[in-house]
């Protein structure tokens, strides 16, 4: 069973990665056109992505973890390296939910706006958009290095 919820584990933990680097892939991708509504399209597709695939990871990710730690009795707040990786991936949680996601509705609403109106304001959608890409580094490399953690397994 542990290498099952292992097996699991790692795989959603790959999925939520690559669904983190894929967003902001696209969201550069479109911003090199400037066009709001493709940037308005682009960040509706990146929002919707995270209800799919980042928000339900994040929960398979915790569980088959939790589940597999209890299985191969690890002792799960006095194992440093899935102590560490519990509290990274929590700063990821954090900075998704308190800055990225609001700045995800910001930018896709701006686009939309821009769209409508005609009158895009790319260099103010481009500042938020640098806010975004700071927090989304950061929602993106803290669970990166748990997930190192978890393969290393370094004595912590």
């Amino acid at each position: 069973m542990y290498l099952w919820l292992k097996l699991i584990h790692v795989l959603a933990a790959v999925a939520f990665l690559g669904n983190i680097v894929t967003g902001l892939f696209w969201h550069v991708h479109a911003a090199r056109t400037r066009d709001p509504k493709i940037l308005a399209h682009t960040m509706d597709g990146i929002i919707r992505s995270d209800r799919l695939f980042t928000i339900p990871g994040v929960f398979v990710i915790l569980i088959a973890g939790v589940a597999a730690a209890i299985e191969g009795n690890f002792p799960i707040l006095r194992t440093g390296w899935i102590r560490w990786t519990l509290i990274l991936f929590t700063i990821s949680g954090v900075a998704f939910m308190a800055r990225v996601a609001p700045l995800q509705r910001q930018l896709r609403a701006r686009a939309e706006a821009g769209a409508k109106s005609g009158a895009f304001d790319y260099a103010a959608y481009h500042r938020l958009a640098r806010q975004w890409e700071f927090w989304g580094a950061v929602a993106l490399l803290t669970p990166l290095a748990a997930f190192m953690l978890m393969v290393l397994k370094p004595a912590l």
